[in-house]
This record gives structure tokens, C-alpha cells and sequence, in this order.
């Protein structure tokens, strides 16, 4: 759907999880006999990573930036989040500090 639009995608996808049970049963078909119930997303996933069409990582759930999305989180986790994916608060006042770094003349 993408290359429909003109936007170019480098393959593997990064899909990030913070489930390592999620990214072992996707990667796995060992797990096929402890994990009937899983739907048949499952196995379109798993044949993509088999593909390398998509790579599966592991996130901690606390840099999990999907989160700012479907959580309600404290103000520091919230801004933390915000700064992840790069978005900046264009009413905030600028800042007056200059840069920390110290020229060596």
C-alpha cells in the first residue's frame, strides 16, 4: 500500500514489542502446540519474519513510545515520550541557555 503512494520502505519492517513471550511464539513454530488458540495473524507474522519481510524487537516497556498513544501515563513519562518521537511543544517559551558545550579558541 505504500509503494501505491510513492513512499519507498526499507525491508525488514522494525516492529518493536516489549512481550518477549509475543516475540518468541511469532518467531518460533515450537510453540505451535502451546499456542492453538493464537489467531491466524499469528502465522501471517510468522511468515513474514521467516520471509524477512519484518524483524521483531524487544523494547522495555517503559521506552515503549506506542504507549503515549493508548495509556494514560505520569507527566514525566508522557514527556519523556514525546521527546522519543521527536515532537516539541512550539508554545513553549524559548529557551534562553546557550549551547553547553565550550569552544576551544
Amino acid at each position: 500500500m505504500l509503494k501505491e503512494v510513492g513512499i519507498e520502505v526499507q525491508l525488514p519492517i522494525q516492529v518493536y514489542s516489549d512481550s518477549k513471550a509475543a516475540i518468541q511464539i511469532a518467531a518460533n513454530p515450537v510453540y505451535h502446540q502451546r499456542t492453538k488458540h493464537i489467531e491466524i495473524d499469528c502465522h501471517f507474522i510468522r511468515e513474514m519474519i521467516q520471509q524477512g519481510s519484518i524483524k521483531v524487537n524487544y523494547i522495555p516497556t517503559k521506552e515503549q513510545p506506542v504507549d503515549i498513544l493508548t495509556k494514560g501515563l505520569s507527566r514525566s513519562q508522557h514527556e519523556y515520550l514525546l521527546s522519543k518521537l521527536g515532537v516539541l511543544n512550539i508554545f513553549a517559551p524559548p529557551s534562553l541557555k546557550g549551547s553547553n558545550e565550550t569552544s576551544s579558541k
